[in-house]
């Protein structure tokens, strides 16, 4: 596990800046250091020693040393294709992973991705073509950043080791800030500065004299298969799992797993208690509001399998961390089980280097309440004339009634009723809808932004599945747009910022692959989110565990901006230094404060707005360069 950064030119590389760009990046990797540079390119990275601790160093090279490789991430099977290239001739001089990519890389050129089984971004430049070869993992576990003017190109993990050129602009893309505010993250391949960009998951970039190409080498196929034995694809599934979370159990390092007391990583601790003879490591977060807490329920999964518990409660004191994490995070993002995630890693890091965790369980199985709701609606076949009459309704209904109120929730159904199915998930998963969004929107950026649609990326994203039903398309458009762009960004921040790598057995691509393909009904079937996967992990866990409700991964948002966090709300969304970047509307952010504090909850887009200005102070207006300065400034360092 590592952090990466690069540039190659036609001309001289700047190997000094990749020196700093790695500076930037010690958090990712604090155990080493390693570089190259000849007469195009400069390589370095920044390393956490987890495989082959003591002659894992990078970068790698082939036998004759034209090839060079640095990697980011883990590839799982290894041994298999060390194995497999000693048998075509190679000669591998270490007893890591990393060194496979550059012989593969002679094997297979650019299509080396394919034989790949893990989570990555890596770099690979080819010196007698004078060709770099970037590429990141199927759903995107690991980032990577890279910015072009033409004859050049920089790379790096992290958008701040790009930004340790001072000659990079650093203005906001208003079109990425238009998407951040619909998702709460920022999508790729926007980034939030313009003229960087984000590689996309499953995609590979290709630079070679001056000119580079994008292009996508992977995605799921959701066409759907005939199941004839429910069991015999029970029995099915659990041997995926196993054999996903044992190649994930490989480490030279302390590991362990988080535990939040959900089916996804229960099934996970499960499945490691069942393939080791030691006592798994577990890490739980909780709160004091019961709503939020899931610790009783992990404590259980803990006991059942006599793991060595740990656990933390976070309290809104623990928010003097907001600048540090919007430090590592680079970008706005309003997810706010971030904080609860930071959390869990810095206390994980205390015992273990690597964690297992349960993410990629709902958007494979079938695990989200919303796909219920969708699921259902897809019934529901509406005239074309009498849709923009019952969103009209709608909108009247959740206007004047109180949130989550009964006639509030039948406005909010008349609403998403109203659009195609497409457009109706798109507005579910909203944090700021068009409309909301063009309320708060200056005259400047209004005008600036005539004719850019956020819901287009759902859109473009529906199009392309090749799911044979809708709930199979809905799951298909989460691995390609909230997986990457929200959750993993979450998991991989949170854990390199305290140094720890997390591993995800739920999004090993074979298991994913396997499962696009289970008909519907084995995912979702009469309102019973995760049917299969339930049924499958019912004998590993305690009853009570398989069917619970699902709680998510929140906080207690909406309470905290109306007690501890209320000042800090007002202090960065209306003071002189927020009201001068001509963005938004003073009066409008006045009248989102004032009517949260008055009971209509608007906490998910307080929030962004809250994270936005953290950003920009730390980033923009030059607050903070160096993580250790944000974290030691803490509270006061938000206000700039």
């Amino acid at each position: 596990m590592c952090g990466i950064a690069g540039t190659v030119s036609s001309g001289a590389p700047d190997a000094e800046l990749v020196h700093r760009m790695c500076d930037a990046l010690v958090h990712r990797g604090p155990d080493g250091a390693g570089f190259h540079t000849d007469d195009h390119a400069a390589l370095g990275m920044r390393r956490l020693a987890i495989i082959d601790v003591a002659g894992g160093d990078q970068p790698v090279y082939n036998e004759d040393g034209t090839v060079a490789a640095v990697l980011n991430g883990e590839l799982y099977d290894y041994g298999r294709l060390r194995d497999s290239l000693r048998h075509r001739g190679h000669r591998l001089t270490s007893e890591g992973d990393t060194e496979c990519l550059v012989h593969l890389y002679e094997e297979y050129g650019d299509g080396l991705v394919d034989q790949l089984r893990g989570m990555f971004a890596f770099a690979i430049w080819d010196a007698r073509r004078r060709r770099l070869l970037l590429a990141r993992d199927r759903v995107g576990k690991k980032p990577l950043y890279y910015r072009s003017d033409g004859a050049s190109l920089v790379f790096g993990s992290e958008l701040k080791a790009l930004m340790q050129d001072p000659s990079m602009p650093r203005e906001v893309d208003p079109v990425a800030l238009h998407h951040y505010l619909t998702y709460q993250y920022v999508p790729a391949p926007w980034s939030i500065l313009q003229g960087v960009r984000k590689l996309p998951a499953g995609h590979v970039l290709v630079w070679q004299d001056g000119r580079h190409e994008v292009r996508r080498y992977w995605r799921l196929d959701c066409t759907p298969r005939h199941v004839a034995d429910e069991r015999e694809a029970a029995e099915e599934l659990r041997e995926r799992l196993l054999d996903a979370t044992r190649v994930r159990m490989v480490s030279e390092r302390p590991l362990g797993a988080f535990l939040s007391g959900g089916l996804d990583s229960s099934a996970v601790v499960a499945a490691m208690a069942r393939q080791t003879t030691g006592r798994v490591k577990t890490f739980s977060i909780g709160f004091e509001e019961q709503k939020f807490d899931e610790r009783h329920y992990a404590r259980r999964l803990a006991e059942w399998y006599g793991t060595d518990h740990h656990e933390l409660v976070v309290r809104p004191s623990a928010l003097d961390v907001l600048p540090a994490l919007a430090w590592h995070f680079d970008e706005p993002f309003a997810d706010s089980s971030a904080i609860p995630s930071f959390y869990v890693a810095r206390m994980s890091r205390e015992r273990v280097t690597v964690v297992l965790n349960g993410d990629g369980g709902d958007e494979t199985f079938g695990g989200y309440r919303r796909y219920v709701a969708m699921n259902r609606t897809r019934r529901i076949h509406l005239p074309a004339a009498l849709r923009p009459r019952l969103g009209r309704l709608g909108s009247l209904l959740t206007s004047r009634n109180a949130a989550q109120s009964p006639a509030w929730k039948a406005g909010r159904v008349l609403e998403l009723l109203s659009h195609p199915p497409s457009r109706r998930y798109a507005r579910m998963m909203s944090y700021f809808d068009p409309e909301q969004k063009l309320a708060i929107y200056s005259d400047a950026l209004r005008e600036r932004l005539a004719g850019v649609d956020s819901y287009e990326i759902l859109d473009a994203a529906f199009t392309a599945s090749r799911a044979g039903s809708q709930l199979g398309a809905i799951m298909d458009v989460d691995v390609n747009t909230y997986l990457p762009g929200d959750l993993l960004v979450k998991s991989d921040i949170t854990t390199m910022a305290n140094s720890i790598e997390a591993r995800s057995p739920f999004l090993d691509h074979h298991l994913m692959e396997w499962a696009a393909t289970l008909p519907a009904d084995l995912k979702i079937r009469s309102g019973t989110t995760k049917y299969l996967l339930k049924k499958a992990v019912a004998e590993w866990l305690p009853p009570e565990l398989v069917n619970r409700p699902k709680m998510g991964f929140g906080v207690p948002l909406a309470a905290w901006l109306r007690t501890e966090l209320r000042d800090l709300s007002r202090d960065l969304l209306t003071d002189h230094t927020a009201r001068s970047r001509g963005l938004f509307r003073h009066d409008a952010v006045e009248r989102l404060l004032r009517q949260h504090e008055e009971g209509t909850d608007h906490s998910p887009r307080i929030w962004a707005l809250i994270q936005f200005e953290l950003w920009h102070r730390v980033f923009i207006d030059g607050a903070h360069t160096r993580a250790d300065t944000a974290i030691a400034a803490g509270a006061d360092s938000w206000r700039a």
